[in-house]
């Protein structure tokens, strides 16, 4: 005797959407400050130091929508010692991930300006990553007075 299958195929694709869909509700609407480490620790192995990072930020961001970011780091940028990669992160936003910028010593200058949307006041967090692997750091907090991400 068959049995007829009550798996259509609608309901072979809800159930895979559903649970995606509750993944994302259940995630917190604001990274924290260790989801920020976290996804910088997943792309810089080790410790970073002070040092060799500027990052420039207005103290206060009126709107959210677009804050005005400079990273900098003191490198001679020669085949010997350059800047691999620099790791941008903010702590209140949805994604504590804002960008990862590669180099080489074809970038001539390790320096990257970029405008990035926060929700709150939050701290951006910069690290450089240089070619003998050793890490450094700088932070700035920004204080937001309207929210970027529907705030």
């Amino acid at each position: 005797m068959m049995m007829a299958s009550s798996l259509t195929r609608r309901t072979a694709l809800m159930a895979p959407l559903a649970a995606i869909a509750g993944a994302l509700v259940a995630r917190n609407a604001f990274a924290t400050v260790d989801q920020a480490k976290d996804w910088l620790a997943g792309h810089a192995k080790g410790t970073p130091k002070d040092g060799k990072v500027t990052l420039k930020a207005p103290e206060i961001a009126e709107n959210g929508n677009a804050v005005p970011l400079t990273v900098s780091v003191e490198s001679e940028m020669s085949e010997k010692s350059y800047v691999k990669a620099i790791y941008v992160a903010a702590d209140g936003n949805p994604n504590p991930g804002v960008a990862v910028f590669e180099m080489t010593p074809l970038s001539g200058k390790a320096e990257i300006a970029l405008r990035v949307r926060l929700q709150q006041t939050e701290k951006i967090v910069a690290v450089a990553e240089m070619s003998d692997g050793s890490l450094y750091t700088a932070s700035r907090e920004v204080k937001v007075t309207i929210g970027g991400c529907g705030g």
